[in-house]
């Protein structure tokens, strides 16, 4: 088994521990042939994914969190690799998704000796996404979450919290599989082709990653109530049932905004635009479970 580890130095928040050395430590233990590359800069990963297919690697492994994991899947649509997780981040939503291990020896001797399946891919204005991608509150803390200085579901939380108070929903018009527009507002849209944005926060419980559909979910205004009732469902995979979402499912959806909003993929803010397309690559990226 070639194995070739994409490692975010920037991940994870144990700067002492001597993640290469564990890498390789494990992967030799697993019989592995293996190389470890090493980012550089922020969309270095998709390359390095590219060329690590290019050269015939058969698993190709995103080290690091939700946003390196969506850069090594990018690179590697298309190829005949596929996709190893070895979870680092925050949030972890693919890993969890797709129950794999959170600990770097597990990890590192399931990408080593996995099993494969495919899984869908989703796209938002032509930005490939694995785990979530959404528009209005969420792509909002995204943004800010970014620019917070330190990760962690507490920052998250903080950021949110702060966030509510001043946040309005947006105008929106919306399309589903090409069916009648029907015009609403947006508090949270979000596409799910996995069920949650990670930390086991549950934005879409019932989404499968195999189905060729996208679970869409609206939540068209938050007062205070809903917003406890959302909190609670996010935390306990309830919120189908909570009332407070709307949900639906699609292959292709169009979205046309009054204002500019913006939009994150897996997690990791994009840009503002006023109109949207969200489509469905039916089992476009092999992945190692």
């Amino acid at each position: 088994m070639r194995v070739c580890f994409i490692l975010n130095p920037t991940s994870g928040t144990n700067r002492t521990q001597d993640v290469p050395a564990e890498l390789a430590q494990h992967a030799a233990a697993a019989g592995a042939d293996f190389a470890i590359w090493p980012t550089e800069r922020a969309g270095h990963a998709e390359e390095l994914a590219r060329q690590a297919a290019e050269a015939g690697f058969r698993v190709v492994v995103a080290v690091g969190g939700d946003g390196t994991v969506n850069e090594v899947g990018r690179g590697l649509l298309g190829t005949a690799a596929a996709l190893g997780i070895v979870a680092r981040g925050s949030g972890n939503g693919l890993a969890r998704h797709l129950r794999l291990p959170l600990s770097l020896p597990a990890a590192v001797r399931r990408v080593c000796q996995p099993t494969f399946q495919r899984i869908d891919a989703g796209r938002i204005n032509g930005r490939p996404f694995f785990c979530t991608a959404g528009l209005g509150f969420d792509a909002h803390v995204s943004k800010l979450f970014a620019q917070a200085g330190t990760r962690g579901l507490s920052t998250y939380v903080k950021v949110a919290l702060r966030e509510y108070r001043y946040f309005r929903p947006t105008p929106v018009r919306i399309t589903l599989n090409g069916q009648p527009v029907f015009d609403t507002h947006c508090y949270v849209l979000a596409f799910a082709n996995a069920a949650q944005y990670g930390n086991n926060a549950y934005i879409a419980p019932r989404a499968d990653i195999q189905d060729g559909l996208l679970d869409v979910c609206l939540i068209d205004r938050l007062p205070l109530l809903r917003a406890v009732r959302v909190g609670v469902g996010l935390a306990l995979g309830t919120l189908t049932t909570s009332g407070g979402a709307v949900y639906h499912t699609s292959r292709h959806i169009r979205v046309q905004t009054q204002q500019a909003l913006g939009f994150h993929v897996d997690g990791d803010y994009v840009a503002e635009a006023t109109e949207f397309e969200v489509e469905l690559d039916h089992l476009a990226l092999e992945v190692a479970v």
